[in-house]
């Protein structure tokens, strides 16, 4: 398993990634994320006790990555922490927004490509400001892949 460093104004976020469960998926963030493709995005949609959305370039929930991926539903549940990526109504519209489980949302499991799990600092994602769209939105500082 790889991981990914997410830096954020409210401290550094470590992701395990499931190559494994979504390998599609997590080849893709990981190359959004090396790019640069995420450094100044914010969180564009943070409900309380639900979810963290973030990843889309004009900030609004309405934009992305040109290039969709095929849905890759997995066994991993929505729990606290869990990274999964966010879609139209198409199962197979997911590009580069994604969202960091802030709950459990299980509810959701089988439904949205989980694709990686909060390993290290949790407690910047539930400092992430809430709101749809938050007031100030919380901004990515970078993203990016780290070493073991």
């Amino acid at each position: 398993m790889s991981k990914l460093k997410l830096e954020l104004e409210t401290g550094d976020v470590v992701i395990e990634t499931f190559e494994d469960k979504a390998p599609k998926h997590v080849a893709q963030i990981t190359k959004l994320a090396e790019d640069g493709f995420y450094d100044g995005t914010v969180f564009h949609r943070v409900i309380d006790g639900f979810m963290a959305q973030g990843g889309d370039p004009t900030g609004t929930g309405t934009g992305g990555y040109e290039k969709t991926i095929p849905a890759e539903f997995n066994d991993v549940s929505h729990a606290e922490g869990v990274c999964s990526m966010a879609r139209t109504n198409d199962p197979n519209s997911a590009s580069s927004q994604f969202f960091i489980c802030l709950d459990d949302a299980s509810f959701l499991d089988r439904q949205y490509t989980a694709w990686g799990r909060v390993v290290e600092g949790m407690d910047a994602v539930h400092a992430i400001k809430k709101g749809e769209p938050p007031r100030e939105p919380t901004k990515i500082k970078s993203f990016r892949k780290i070493e073991d």
